[in-house]
This record gives C-alpha cells, structure tokens and sequence, in this order.
C-alpha cells in the first residue's frame, strides 16, 4: 500500500514539474517572439526587406479589414521599391500568447508615413500569428481591422 501511495505522489510531483516546466518554456517563447514582431515591425518602417524576408514564412498571408490580401512577395517588394515610406510604425498593448508551436500577438498599431506620394495615418487593431519552424519562428499571418479612422468611435476605440 506504501509503495502504490508513493507512486501516486511521486506522479503527482512529476505533472507538477512538467506542468512548471511548460510554463517557462511559454515565458520563453513569449519573449522570443516578441522581440521577433518588435525587429519585424522595426524592419517594416525601416524597408529592411532582408530582414523582413527572413522572418516571414514563405506562405505568409496579410488580411487588411478591407479583405485585401498580400503574401511575402508583395511586402518584400513594397520594402525593396520604398513605395511606403513610415514615419511611425509603432505598436502599443502588445500581447503574445503561446500554445504550443503557434503564438499569436495582438496590439493596436500606429501607421503614419506615405504610400505612393499620398499621405496616410491610421490605427489599426491586429493579430499576427507566428509559427515555430525547425529554423525558428516565423511570421505566418497578420490580420488588420479598418483604420479606427473609419470607424464611429474613431482612432481612440479600445474594442
């Protein structure tokens, strides 16, 4: 009888350390793909398309609220022949959750800059999912809302 309650508590301890284990492995990742978005975000303003190239998955999708859609070839492009030029390309209330070999990050974002001699500035709610590759993480898919410019409640809106 001692040895069957033994095995149930060393059991018990061992779900915990793995369930312990996991949760650091999250926190990890977390910040791994954090600073993964920020050094995309940062390579988007800056038209780095090197940089850009090596972090997006080769079957990348962007949705913007319109339903236009862009893959890889299309951003490496716009990065390459500086259509856009940002002046802000900046995230705020950023939030990455991890399950697994999939993240996903959610912020509202602040686009200002030019895009093909036209002025713009919007803010945007998003979602980037980013994928775990056997050479690391890549960025998968974005989905962006309408500019909160567009919207009744305007660029303030928090839903």
């Amino acid at each position: 009888m001692k040895t069957i309650k033994l095995s149930i508590v060393l059991l018990g301890v061992l779900a915990m350390l793995a369930g312990a284990a996991a949760g650091a492995d999250s926190t990890t990742d977390q910040s791994a793909v954090a600073a993964l978005d920020t050094e995309y975000q940062l390579a988007v303003k800056n038209n780095d398309a090197d940089t850009m190239g090596r972090i997006l998955a080769d079957d990348f999708v962007l949705v913007w609220g319109t339903g236009e859609t862009h893959n890889k070839a299309d951003l490496l492009n716009d990065a390459r022949t500086k259509r856009i030029q940002y002046e802000h390309n900046e995230d705020t209330g950023k939030t990455v959750r991890v399950w697994g070999d999939t993240a996903v990050i959610t912020s509202k974002l602040w686009l200002k800059g030019v895009d093909s001699g036209k002025p713009f500035e919007w803010h945007v709610w998003f979602s980037d999912t980013y994928v775990r590759t056997p050479s690391g993480w890549r960025y998968a898919h974005g989905m962006a809302s309408l500019p909160l410019e567009l919207l009744p409640s305007g660029p303030s809106a928090t839903r």
